[in-house]
């Protein structure tokens, strides 16, 4: 984890290293200039009551996540998050700047939450048989946020676009609004997402659905947490054009996202064959249920162990060398 340290002052990068003993439980590092540095662990927070960054390691780890130029990544920070080697990301907050009601900049920055970014591999290789029949079926993944759909979307992006057994590899294009699927750094994917994947980093998702049609002839287009009314048309579209979808939805059930009106056209021209249910219980990455389009249930040939995340196989990100 050297990129997540070298953005600390040395004197506090020292104590962090004697602090953080199991880094593979580690989620967030949140850093509140004038507070002590918070620890977020799987199953428990931390606080470091003896770590407490003042203005000048604020400025500190700010130039080291900018290299020393606020400018260019001036539309990163007024998204309020910076993507860093690894494809860790460091969400930022502070005194907002705003023009005519939009964000224009965020100036003092003064909170900064480091997200550890890890890929788990091979999480959705049980359900390529669900998923798949004569061809790849249109996808929807529900779940309430931190329950592992976007983890699941990576994975089996990186199976749709590697190919795996008689299961063929198709040009997938991957549009990563807020850069959580592939974790961009400078256009480069940190994560692996296939042999075959191209991705729009950091663009709207609608706009970016009909650039990746247009330029790039996807087989299949994956996109992350739909919801507005132009994400709805643009995947109608994908699907009009003969192009696989596979997306995520924030929900707690089937019912409740067919109830949103914004989603209405997608369930009346049964844009998905396979609607996959995630759930945070008993852990993160539990899947509940696959349906097909009519409500009936797909995963009674998934054996129950299956059904979860192992968490255990966690590949570091950046790391590609286990591909299929």
């Amino acid at each position: 984890m050297e990129e997540i340290l070298k953005l600390f002052p040395e004197s506090i990068e020292d104590k962090l290293r004697r602090e953080i003993m199991n880094w593979n439980q580690l989620e967030e590092i949140r850093i509140r200039i004038g507070k002590p540095i918070e620890l977020v662990f799987t199953a428990y927070s931390r606080m470091i009551g003896h770590l407490l960054p003042d203005k000048q390691d604020g400025l500190f780890i700010l130039n080291q996540l900018s290299e020393h130029s606020i400018y260019r990544f001036e539309d990163e920070l007024r998204e309020g998050y910076i993507t860093i080697e690894g494809g860790h990301r460091v969400g930022i907050s502070g005194k907002v700047n705003t023009e005519r009601g939009y964000v224009k900049a965020i100036r003092h920055l003064t909170f900064f939450n480091i997200r550890i970014a890890r890929q788990v591999k091979d999480i959705s290789k049980p359900y390529l048989p669900l998923l798949y029949q004569k061809r790849y079926l249109n996808t929807l993944l529900i779940g309430p946020p931190k329950c592992g759909k976007t983890t699941f979307l990576r994975d089996i992006v990186r199976y749709m676009s590697n190919g795996y057994n008689h299961y063929p590899a198709k040009k997938v294009g991957v549009i990563d609004e807020r850069s959580e699927i592939a974790a961009c750094r400078n256009g480069i994917p940190q994560h692996d997402v296939g042999l075959r994947t191209d991705v729009m980093d950091a663009c709207p998702k609608a706009e970016g659905m009909m650039m990746m049609i247009r330029s790039m002839s996807p087989d299949v287009i994956a996109v992350d947490e739909i919801g507005s009314e132009e994400d709805v048309k643009a995947l109608m579209e994908a699907v009009y054009a003969g192009v696989t979808v596979i997306c995520s939805v924030h929900g707690q059930n089937l019912d409740e996202v067919r109830s949103r009106p914004s989603l209405q056209p997608l369930f009346r021209q049964n844009a998905f064959q396979r609607y996959v249910t995630f759930s945070n219980h008993p852990k993160p990455g539990t899947v509940i249920s696959v349906t097909d389009e009519n409500g009936q249930t797909q995963n009674h040939h998934v054996r129950s162990k299956d059904y979860e995340m192992d968490w255990s196989h966690v590949v570091p990100a950046g790391d590609n060398s286990n591909r299929l």
